[in-house]
């Protein structure tokens, strides 16, 4: 049976109580009736308020479909309740309000406005004015711009040790912060000294071409096997392959024109002959108008939708690698590096600003694994 693990995650200035587990229809269908269930496209996962009634209003609906594992929200409960404050300044101290006061608002403006004359990407503005949102709210009356460098130091180590927020979750709200004073205020001296939290190194999750075969092969959707075939076959990233317009399959050329990907950087990456022939009978069978893969009519396919795509494909050709829609583009890498291509050229296919990012790929590349051979095995035993 499926369990469904819960647990407190910051979300919109507020904790949450998200579920965690693998994906299934029948699980998530019944989750969607949850009272004040919300999906969240930071964390990708569903979360209901933080309150004793939501865990057994899920516990109803899901019935005999899962088990609910409770264990890490008790703890994180107990954890809350033993930590202290971190040292803020004293109008910090109360409780967050849901109106904020007319300087902060100000200051909300003006960074919301500068990061819209700065172009900076929908998403990226949507994380970051989260991220100062949660400041802001904690401050209460205090005003942002009084803060010092300590406070902001206080700050950090309260959303890591109260909030429990991850080394990636904190390095955003660093860097939203740092927008603020550096770009906003003007004040870039007050972040230069603020320590960062050492982020993990991890290794990219990547499938075998095997496993890859299998998830493509197990979609018998047209649409969703020609999207996975192109996050394989391009090593696009998701959001590029729903934004992707049909002008930009350029056929005579034999490349996909990608506008605007990650940076606000276009690039050009190869167009397979397999994938061009099932953009053919994918065209052919649904006629797309404008974007090559069409949601609601007229509306570029869901950033979620695809994701479950994946997940099911992945599911049902009985692929156990971890990791979403994303490791087709790790994968894509790797095997090209696998088959001897240039590390640089791999660098500006997949739109890489540093070699270093690329460079990982060497790590779990099994050309490269493969030329080392264990001490063990030079043992006479």
């Amino acid at each position: 049976m499926v369990t469904i693990t819960l647990n407190i995650k910051e979300h919109n200035g507020e904790d949450r109580i998200f579920a965690d587990f693998t994906y299934n229809k029948q699980i998530n269908n019944a989750i969607r009736q949850v009272a004040g269930v919300k999906w969240s496209q930071t964390h990708k996962e569903w979360h209901l308020p933080a309150a004793q009634t939501s865990v057994i209003h899920l516990r109803e609906k899901i019935n005999s479909l899962a088990v609910l594992d409770t264990s890490a929200l008790k703890r994180q409960l107990e954890e809350k309740k033993k930590k202290p404050l971190a040292v803020l300044p004293p109008a910090t101290q109360k409780v967050m309000l849901h109106l904020l006061s007319a300087a902060n608002q100000h200051a909300l403006d003006i960074f919301i406005k500068t990061l819209q004359l700065k172009a900076y990407s929908t998403n990226t503005i949507k994380t970051y004015r989260t991220e100062f949102s949660v400041l802001l709210k904690l401050l209460d009356k205090f005003p942002v711009d009084d803060m010092q460098e300590s406070h902001i130091k206080s700050y950090i180590l309260y959303l890591l040790q109260k909030k429990n927020y991850s080394e990636s979750q904190a390095h955003t709200a660093i860097n939203a912060i740092k927008f603020y004073f550096e770009k906003v205020l003007r004040r870039p001296q007050i972040v230069v000294y603020i320590p960062r939290p050492k982020k993990a190194w991890q290794l990219p999750k990547v499938h075998a071409t095997e496993q890859v075969k299998k998830i493509i092969q197990a979609t018998a959707n047209e649409k969703h096997k020609t999207m996975l075939m192109l996050a394989y076959a391009t090593g696009m990233r998701l959001q590029e392959i729903i934004n992707l317009k049909i002008k930009d399959i350029n056929s005579a050329r034999m490349v996909v024109e990608i506008r605007r990907g990650k940076g606000k950087k276009d690039r050009q990456v190869v167009l397979s002959e397999k994938l061009l022939q099932q953009l053919r009978l994918y065209f052919i069978q649904y006629k797309p108008k404008k974007w090559l893969f069409e949601g609601q009519p007229g509306e570029p396919y869901g950033y979620r939708s695809l994701q479950m795509v994946f997940s099911r494909a992945k599911e049902k050709a009985g692929v156990k690698t971890e990791g979403g829609i994303h490791t087709m583009r790790h994968s894509y890498a790797t095997h090209l590096m696998e088959n001897g291509t240039d590390l640089r050229l791999i660098q500006e296919l997949l739109g890489h600003n540093s070699i270093k990012t690329t460079v990982r790929y060497t790590h779990v590349s099994k050309a490269q694994i493969e030329k080392v051979t264990s001490p063990l095995d030079y043992l006479d035993i």
